[in-house]
């Protein structure tokens, strides 16, 4: 079983940054690919990115590429997502969330088994 909590949205002015944390429980977080999804009002929950159980493997959704940086600190059972250059369209709940490595990145939701309660990114104009 594993828990998680994300931590650091907030209500930020286009072009400004924000660095999400989700912080995991469990002695075996490292065995996880982990992911970040978000959900706008009246929208599917959509893939942001993922990272592999090292770190050493990355996937993003074109529309953060360049801008969004996800990464891990498995001694402090911990991933973020660093978000630049911050769009009004990035406005969204997001989520962070845990699946089993499988030798492979996923960004489908199905493929992600535990995740967070979600923390609001607001950007405005």
């Amino acid at each position: 079983q594993v828990q998680l909590v994300e931590s650091g949205g907030g209500l930020v002015q286009a072009g400004a940054s924000l660095r999400l944390s989700c912080a995991a429980s469990g002695r075996t977080f490292s065995s996880y690919a982990m992911g970040w999804f978000r959900q706008a009002p009246g929208k599917e929950r959509e893939f942001v990115a993922a990272i592999s159980w090292s770190g050493g493997n990355t996937q993003y959704t074109d529309s953060v590429k360049g801008r969004f940086t996800i990464s891990r600190d498995n001694a402090a059972n911990t991933v973020y997502l660093q978000m630049n250059s911050l769009k009004l369209e990035d406005t969204a709940v997001y989520y962070c969330a845990a699946g089993w490595w499988t030798g492979a990145l996923r960004v489908g939701a199905s493929s992600y088994i535990y995740w967070g309660q979600g923390t609001q990114v607001t950007v405005s104009s």
